[in-house]
């Protein structure tokens, strides 16, 4: 009798605390919405509680007491309410997109894992065959490949941006390399104002325009042809233009891993303010268009 009186009692203290517990989360969550509704949203709920109140079935003293008491919290706290629950929700969106930051990383690097493998065993395999047949033009490649590995590897291990003359850097390099695998097939030209290579400029991605201007423009064509880097400033905005004559670009072709990651890695870090656009030439060939808020590094030429 006595075990059963016990266990009642147990039973009875959890019930209250589920009520004190469900009473206090209701509370809350009333909170919270009074603290986040617009003030014209609670007036016309206010102006429905008089109204009823009015009529033969109402609460009237119910209703004034809950206007009252409404007010009294909108204004005293819930200003404070509002704002930590804006922060607590900025935080928790800070959060995701650092999270997606750090994928998009990933993927970049991932990417970088696939191409390079690639790219310096078809860079060395031509160095092994000109050392045979041609020893001077074999060094010089040599001598591009150790200056494309120099810009590289720390644009690799580095976090966040670096500049456009950093990206420039590269691209020279690589170029360097693959005018002398596609010889005359292959002409460049950039055309990058100084002033302008200080400007904030996400790694790689100029190269990877390039590549694929490489690859899917002027590879497929048999007397190859020529490349344009160009770079300007419209306002608060950079534009980079990578320009071939190739065979141009199947616009309603999906894109492909690299193109891809450019664009979802422009999103991240910029939002809506920066884009990647492809479009055919009337006179053949394709331009492919990095544009995002212009950056320049206002230190840069300062003396030490």
């Amino acid at each position: 009798m006595k075990k059963e009186r016990v266990i009642g009692n147990f039973s009875a203290l959890g019930f209250v605390r589920e009520v004190g517990d469900t009473a206090s989360h209701l509370w809350w969550r009333f909170f919270d919405w009074l603290a986040q509704v617009p003030w014209r949203k609670l007036m016309v709920i206010w102006t429905l509680l008089i109204l009823l109140g009015a009529t033969p079935f109402g609460l009237p003293k119910q209703a004034a007491a809950f206007i009252l008491i409404s007010f009294g919290l909108k204004v005293l706290a819930g200003g404070k309410r509002k704002a930590e629950l804006e922060a607590r929700a900025a935080s928790t969106q800070a959060g995701e997109e650092s999270l997606e930051r750090r994928l998009v990383e990933a993927q970049m690097a991932a990417l970088q894992a696939q191409v390079e493998p690639h790219f310096l065993f078809n860079t060395l395999a031509l160095i092994g065959q000109l050392i045979e047949t041609d020893p001077p033009q074999a060094a010089r490649i040599h001598e591009h490949l150790i200056a494309y590995l120099r810009s590289t590897l720390p644009q690799m291990r580095a976090r966040g941006n670096g500049t456009l003359a950093r990206q420039i850097e590269l691209s020279r390099a690589y170029l360097a390399i693959m005018q002398a695998r596609m010889r005359s097939r292959l002409a460049v030209s950039i055309d990058v104002p100084a002033e302008y290579q200080s400007a904030s400029f996400p790694t790689m991605m100029l190269q990877i325009l390039i590549e694929n201007a490489i690859k899917h423009g002027l590879e497929p064509k048999i007397e190859g042809g020529r490349i344009d880097i160009r770079a300007s400033v419209d306002g608060s905005t950079l534009q980079v233009d990578v320009i071939d004559d190739g065979i141009g670009f199947n616009l309603h072709a999906a894109d492909g891993v690299g193109l891809a990651n450019v664009r979802e890695r422009l999103r991240i870090l910029y939002g809506s303010r920066a884009r990647l656009e492809i479009e055919s030439l009337p006179e053949g060939g394709t331009r492919a268009s990095i544009r995002l808020p212009y950056a320049p590094d206002i230190f840069a030429g300062a003396p030490a």
